[in-house]
């Protein structure tokens, strides 16, 4: 692995790391998602079953998509295209959040961060996918060969027995 591809493989492994803490809202008393819901200004933590199934399934995605960049930073030559769609649909999906989070009426601190930093995030992927193929590519391209020396000049050839040498 050269260090284009483990600068990549180390990027996907830690934003990995980080969306896999995600698994801790998953299984957290309610009590404490209304206390984080109140501590981030969003108000009182609405009353409903489809307010914490939601909250703990988008949780728990979190944490899946966090094992499948963990996934594809063990292999990122074998998984190259595969990253690539990956942080092209992570672009789309920043820039959906931003417009989701602006009509949903979310602080702005919250409208300034999520979008834009999954977008950020995709674009940081594809640069670091770009450069480790580049990298591959270089060590894997033929290497021009050195041109083969010329044979020496043959000498004339000795005359035979009876005469004439040979052409």
């Amino acid at each position: 692995m050269n260090a284009s591809e483990k600068r990549l493989a180390l990027f996907l492994r830690a934003l990995g790391s980080v969306c896999c803490l995600a698994i801790v809202a998953v299984f957290m008393p309610r009590a404490w998602m209304a206390a984080c819901h109140q501590f981030l200004g969003l108000g009182v933590f609405p009353d409903g079953p489809i307010v914490e199934y939601l909250a703990r399934s988008v949780s728990l995605f979190y944490a899946l998509f966090g094992a499948v960049l963990w996934a594809l930073g063990s292999d990122v030559r074998r998984w190259g295209r595969t990253i690539g769609i990956l942080a092209a649909v992570m672009i789309g999906a920043g820039l959906v959040m931003l417009m989701i989070d602006m009509r949903a009426g979310m602080p702005w601190y919250w409208t300034g961060a999520e979008g834009p930093t999954v977008v950020i995030l995709g674009v940081i992927m594809i640069v670091l996918r770009t450069r480790a193929d580049m990298a591959a590519q270089a060590v894997l391209a033929p290497r021009p060969v050195a041109a083969a020396p010329k044979p020496p000049a043959l000498a004339p050839s000795a005359p035979q027995q009876g005469g004439k040498p040979k052409p």
